[in-house]
This record gives C-alpha cells, structure tokens and sequence, in this order.
C-alpha cells in the first residue's frame, strides 16, 4: 500500500466510505490553540519554509535536539535555509513518530509536494515550496479559508489587549476568531516580581487601580466581560494540578498584600489563594455559560539550564507523575456544591489517568446539558495515533462518544490543521472496523451522525458557537 495514500489509516471498507463520504469534508472547529491574533489581523505572510514551519515548533525542536543537530540550526542565528537542511536531515530518522505523519501531510496539503522529505529531496522542496508561500493566496486568511477553519480559539491573557480581535471581527473574514480567557500569570504571587509586572499590565487593560484584593477580583471580572463582549465562550487553565487548599476572604487578601509589598509567600499560602481564584473563575465562567478547559500535568522547563538559555515553550516540558484525582475532585465539587459549575472540559498529559479523568466526567454531569463535563482529546505527548485511540477507548468505555466535542490542534503554526483530517482518519478507522467486524451495528446512517458530530456538530453545539 502506498504511503499517505487516499486511504492512509483506513483499514476497512467502512471506514473508508465515513471518512471519504462524511468525515473529510467536515468544516473545522479549532477551539483551542495558540495561534496569534496579531498575525490573523495583519493576514500575515511567511518569507520562507524555515519561517512558517520550524519556527517556534518545539516538537520539532526536540527531535532536531535527539538527532545530534546544534542548537544553532534550531533556536540560534543560522540561516533559514541551514535550519532547513538541518530538519531534511532529521526527518529519515523521524519514522513511527507521528512527525513522520505530519510533516508529509503538511508539505501535500498545503504545498501539493508529495515527495518525501530528505537531504536529497531538501533544495527541490525548499524551492517548490517558497514558490507556493510568495503566491496571493498564501497567508494567515489564506489557509484559514482554503481548510475551511470556521472558528479558531485564540489563547489569551485577561492582560492582554483584544485590539487584534476587534480588527478581526470587523475585517469581513468569514472564520470566527475569538479570545479564550487563560489568567494563569495571576497565580504567581510566589514570584512577586513577575505578580506585579503582569498587575501593572492587568491595571491598563482593565482601566483599573489594583491596590487591594476586592480590587482584583473586580479587574478579572471586567476583563472577564470584556472577553465575552469580544465573543469568548471559554477559559482555559494550564496546571500542574488543580489547587485543593481551601481559602477564605482574609487568607486571600492577606496573600495578595504581600505579593504585592514583595514579601515571601509560602507554597501553602500559593495553593490557597489559587484555589480561591480557581473557584471565583469557575463562578464567572458558569455565569456566562462559558466551558472551562483545564490542562493538567505537565512538568515544564524540567531542564533548567536550557530553559534559562531558551526561556519557556522550547521543548523541555515533558509528561509528569503529579497525582490529579483528589484535587480535580475537590475543585469541581466546591463548584458543583454552589451550583456554579460550569461546563468543563478536562485534558490530561499522562495516559496512565486516561480512565481517571474519563470516569470523573460522570460522576458531576447534572442532567442539564449533553456532555457539561467532557474528557478531551489527547493532549500534547498523547496527541498521537496511540494516544488519540487510547483516549476514545476511555471515553467510549465510560461515558458516550457520541456527545463527544472532538478534535483541536493546541498549536502555534498555521500548518497544523492536517491534524483534524489525522484525528478524522483515526476516528472512522476505529468506528468503521468495529462495525466490520460485528462490534457496533451495520447501519451507516447512524455511524456516519456520530462521525459528523463528533469532527464538527458537538463542538459547535456546545460552545454555543453557530457556525
């Protein structure tokens, strides 16, 4: 069989025709990644292949980094086309990883290059593919129109400014481009000095004086409405874990105040004051409707030299250990017991909590909404073929798939959304087999409404999206 032909992943008839007849042409919901609003408003353009597809992608930098390739052909100042060289090098050595997969699904469908990358191939697929960037098509709203990309979820800080969002909205691009709110930098209060640069950021969004903890509260809130006026309908969280130290008024205050006159806070005092943050923007979110995504268990920067050098998101994150259950227990009851729990998705890094987090959704649904508690796509490291088809089987196992809101990229780069057509594959693959063999009924209407709900319908249903 060829590789990455038509039916690459397929491995049945019928999960070929779901994902050829229903799947493939699904429009995208990419309802959470990191792409930037600046370069969406400006419909920024690329100079080169080196710039749009190994610039800050630590994936790739990790790998480059294993093949022996010198940080000054990854992060440092060597020319694109050295960078280049460096990644034609590497990606021989890639095979049965899913950049393998990736790298040739990107330089197909975005490039119509369907030669495999090499030291032998790299001056032909540098030329071809430089040619195709300086055509008119070629740009941010470019390949947000050619993959039919609906919405894009932005990552943004209550701090940040929403002028790139606003320029979006009214510049008659059809996708949908909206702000998640993520306030992470506010759990810092063990770091003063960052605490008070991010305040000092916070305070000119805002339109505030930050000067006592009510003060705050009142800024995030306003921040937080600010998002939804600018069309936000989710949050997002990156934790190790989620906080479990209960916290009252005073407790919180009293941290705030010494974060504030720079004196030390203890990692006690940190985990009380961000669980009672944690809470107040659960609160928010299930007031406004919006779903609440929680990100947990990374280690990140776990090699401190190199992140020192490099700073953070340059590939020294890796899976942690942290024990999640109780506290992910703690947390979403003491909003389930305030009837503030909003409807919330969970990720977690490690699959050895596959089951733990899939189980959890069940026991706090409400009845009141299809799916209020999701477990979500394989995330990061579990981002994979294995790791995507380990996660369906733990949804499947214990909750429905059918409600499930599918598939994002949680990328920084324009050339990702071939991960959604990845993901389609794999989801038609499992249906489409076990359908074949017996296991789930031979009835193509109804296999083929999951597979629609699941690439497109569910997500736009439930984050009240209506595109």
């Amino acid at each position: 069989m060829p590789y990455l032909d038509d039916d690459f992943l397929l491995h049945s008839p019928t999960a070929r025709h779901l994902f050829h007849e229903v799947a493939k042409n699904q429009p995208i919901l990419d309802y959470h990644c990191h792409l930037s609003p600046q370069e969406i408003a400006t419909d920024h353009r690329w100079e080169n292949l080196a710039d749009i597809w190994l610039g800050g992608d630590h994936y790739k930098w990790r790998l480059l980094r294993a093949n022996g390739i010198d940080e000054q052909l990854i992060t440092g100042d060597a020319s694109p086309r050295d960078k280049f060289q460096a990644w034609a090098e590497t990606v021989p050595y890639t095979l049965r990883n899913p950049i393998h997969h990736w790298t040739h699904l990107e330089l197909r469908r975005y490039f119509g290059i369907d030669k495999l990358l090499s030291p032998a191939t790299a001056d032909e697929i540098w030329e071809k593919a430089n040619a195709r960037l300086a055509e008119s098509d070629f740009s941010t709203r470019g390949i947000l129109k050619k993959f039919d990309v609906r919405m894009v979820g932005t990552t943004d800080d209550p701090a940040d400014s929403l002028d790139h969002h606003a320029a979006i909205a009214t510049s008659g691009l059809s996708t949908k481009v909206l702000p998640t709110f993520r306030p992470d930098k506010v759990f810092q209060v063990d770091r003063p000095e960052l605490f008070n640069s991010w305040i000092g950021r916070l305070e000119g969004t805002a339109d505030a004086d930050i000067a006592t903890f009510s003060d705050l509260l009142a800024a995030l809130q306003k921040r937080h409405d600010d998002f939804h006026t600018a069309g936000a309908r989710l949050s997002d969280h990156g934790l190790d874990r989620c906080p479990a130290l209960a916290c009252s008024d005073a407790e919180a205050s009293l941290v705030f105040d010494k974060a504030r006159t720079g004196k030390p806070v203890t990692a006690e005092e940190k985990e009380k004051f961000s669980f009672y943050l944690m809470v107040f923007f659960g609160q928010l979110d299930a007031a406004r409707g919006w779903t609440k995504q929680l990100h947990l268990g990374p280690f990140r920067n776990t090699n401190s030299a190199m992140a020192a050098r490099l700073g953070p998101d340059s590939g020294f994150d890796t899976i942690g250990d942290t024990r999640q259950g109780a506290a992910l227990v703690t947390y979403l009851d003491a909003l389930a017991s305030q009837d503030s729990l909003p409807k919330v998705v969970l990720y977690n890094i490690n699959p050895s909590d596959n089951y733990l987090f899939a189980a959890l959704t069940g026991a706090f649904q409400d009845g009141t909404v299809a799916g209020k508690i999701q477990f979500g796509s394989g995330w990061w490291f579990a981002d994979q073929k294995n790791g995507m088809e380990l996660q369906l089987d733990a949804l499947s196992s214990t909750g429905l798939l059918s409600r499930f809101v599918g598939m994002l990229t949680d990328s920084r780069s324009f050339l990702s959304f071939p991960r959604h057509e990845y993901f389609r594959r794999i989801l038609c693959n499992l249906i489409g087999t076990e359908a074949d063999r017996g296991e789930l009924p031979d009835d193509f209407e109804a296999l083929s409404g999951l597979i629609r709900d699941v690439c497109f319908g569910n997500a736009n249903r439930h984050f009240e999206l209506n595109v």
